[in-house]
């Protein structure tokens, strides 16, 4: 046996993120074409999330494979760090800002995803407010059920219990509202006091903690609040930019004028890791005015990754070449029809749908106190009739497809799901 190609005994020594490596069984994918993906053992999957949210091109796309490789043979990496910088990066900067729902935005390209967006935003909020002289601007505030990523940043201003009480203490001076609860920011911020506040880490559309669309008005209250506190407001979009809500992003459908945009996901469509930070011209300015000597000192060995650049540049000419943005705001009434019949049924307490193609079956309460089980259960039910869902939060059953689903193969998922909750129905 070589050193470090096994265990010696035939077991796995892959370590999957978020399982139970006890009692795992793996599914290894190994392909993927349109919204379908296969396993080693020649099992077919509709791919009902597009992996995690982020496969909005759909699987097996030669254009993004042929761009990596084009860059890959002129410059594959190199460092962005001081003065370096490359073609890829500044074009896909160039086009970002571009689209980006506030004029004289800057980006920050991140090399991870999300995750490494988040921490950047976050960090980014304080050493702004250093810079223009209110250091005591230091507190981040966040939401109930709201998902940032895994990082220091992100665990710490995410809302989903589980995923934070092993790490604890992480970053400090941060703090929670519910989710849907305007009045509760404004009382956090006159209790601490607004000189205390740096900014408001706000998801457009609730992700991972269970796809919650914003309440009427909310969105639109939460930003004046934080206009007249003088609160920076940070849009979380790595789910819900570049589509997955029928715009380039969830702040130009809610006309939020974010003071900062975290993206990632549909950026590449995950066909490369890559994350970003749109930064709008008020925060950017301190750090790019002529004559300052403020630096941002932060950045990561892959950040604006020219081979992830490069993807990122084609995904985007893929996704205005095909009109997959406007194919979500036509696919946006079809899913939600197709879906919310399920409230109906009996293991069912709530179907939310009808903001782009992101959708939520939660399983009802007491059925879950009954039989917590149930929720794995379903998963694994419907993956082995043919459909990959997960479970959001323990609670919900999540639906993200590929932005090139068709409507018959959104029935095969409500169809899917149907099949599922009848035979777990029936014990």
């Amino acid at each position: 046996m070589v050193a470090g190609t096994g265990d010696g005994a035939g077991r796995p020594v892959f370590w999957n993120g978020f399982a139970n490596m006890a009692s795992l069984r793996p599914v290894t994918i190994e392909g993927g074409e349109g919204v379908t993906v296969f396993d080693t053992e020649g099992r077919r999957y509709l791919d009902a999330i597009a992996s995690l949210w982020y496969t909005n091109v759909g699987h097996g796309r030669q254009e993004l494979a042929d761009a990596a490789v084009a860059q890959m043979r002129r410059l594959a990496a190199y460092q962005t760090f001081e003065p370096f910088s490359n073609p890829p990066a500044e074009e896909l900067a160039r086009r970002v800002a571009g689209i980006a729902p506030m004029r004289g935005a800057k980006v920050f390209f991140t090399p991870g995803g999300g995750s490494d967006a988040i921490d950047t935003a976050g960090k980014l909020a304080r050493a702004y407010w250093r810079a223009v002289g209110q250091p005591g601007k230091r507190v981040i505030v966040s939401r109930s059920h709201a998902y940032h990523g895994m990082n220091a940043y992100g665990t710490s201003l995410g809302g989903i219990p589980a995923n934070v009480e092993p790490y604890e203490p992480l970053v400090s001076l941060v703090e929670h509202v519910p989710w849907d609860d305007a009045t509760a920011l404004e009382k956090l911020i006159e209790q601490l006091g607004a000189e205390r506040i740096a900014a408001f880490f706000c998801e457009p559309v609730v992700g991972a903690g269970g796809v919650y669309p914003p309440p009427e008005g909310y969105l639109e209250q939460v930003r004046d609040i934080c206009r007249r506190s003088d609160v920076l407001f940070v849009a979380d979009e790595v789910i819900t930019g570049f589509g997955r809500l029928g715009a380039w992003f969830g702040s130009g459908r809610f006309a939020l004028d974010p003071d900062m945009i975290t993206g990632a996901k549909g950026l590449t469509s995950g066909y490369a890791p890559l994350g970003a930070v749109i930064v709008s011209a008020r925060v950017a300015d301190p750090f790019w005015r002529e004559g300052s000597t403020e630096v941002f000192r932060h950045g990561y060995t892959y950040s604006a990754h020219p081979t992830a650049c490069a993807v990122g540049l084609a995904n985007l000419d893929l996704v205005e070449r095909e009109g997959l943005i406007g194919r979500v705001a036509e696919l946006e009434p079809v899913l939600a029809g197709k879906i919310r019949p399920l409230a109906a049924h009996e293991l069912v307490g709530e179907v939310r749908a009808g903001t782009g193609l992101l959708a939520a079956v939660e399983i009802a309460e007491d059925v879950r106190a009954a039989d917590p089980g149930i929720g794995p259960r379903l998963v694994t039910g419907i993956r082995e009739r043919g459909v990959i869902t997960r479970l959001l939060r323990g609670v919900a059953l999540q639906i993200s497809p590929p932005f090139t689903i068709t409507v018959a193969e959104i029935e095969q998922i409500a169809e899917t799901f149907t099949a599922a909750l009848d035979a777990a129905a029936r014990g």
